[in-house]
């Protein structure tokens, strides 16, 4: 049986068969989203113990914290591979594109508390600053182009 898809913090399932992609994406509340951080969890870069425990303080502390929500609207998602491959767990912060490296719990807190909560990133361990912008809007990319999909 799959899980229902509720927007506070429970977690959810795989999407039951037939599920379209913009249905899954108002599940979990994409189009509101403010907020990308994306983890690279080894194994490359970092012991595959310390990338999942990593990975699990992330996902436990949003929840807890209510990211997920308004007004934050933070997604997570988990990779393998950010090609820095030193020095991981590697945590992205986009739009801002601060790029933390040995983003053990620890840091996962403090950039929770500090960036995303407190607007200021942990300098003492960013590697690399690369903001995305988008200066036009992208043709076919609104609620009537997505109403289908």
């Amino acid at each position: 049986m799959h899980a229902r898809y509720f927007l506070s913090g429970v977690p959810m399932s795989k999407p039951p068969p037939g599920t379209l992609p913009r249905q899954q994406a108002d599940a979990y509340a994409i189009p509101a989203m403010r907020r990308h951080l994306l983890l690279c969890a080894g194994p490359d870069c970092v012991p595959p113990e310390q990338g999942d425990a990593a990975w699990s303080y992330l996902k436990k502390r949003i929840a807890e914290l209510k990211l997920d929500r308004a007004p934050t609207h933070i997604f997570r998602t988990r990779c393998h591979c950010l090609r820095i491959c030193t020095q991981g767990p590697i945590l992205v912060v986009q739009p801002d594109g601060v790029w933390y490296a040995r983003a053990t719990p620890e840091l996962i807190e403090r950039v929770l508390q500090e960036h995303l909560l407190g607007g200021r990133a942990v300098s003492e361990y960013v590697f690399a600053c690369a903001p995305l912008a988008c200066d036009r809007a992208v043709s076919g990319c609104n609620d009537e182009g997505l109403q289908a999909r």
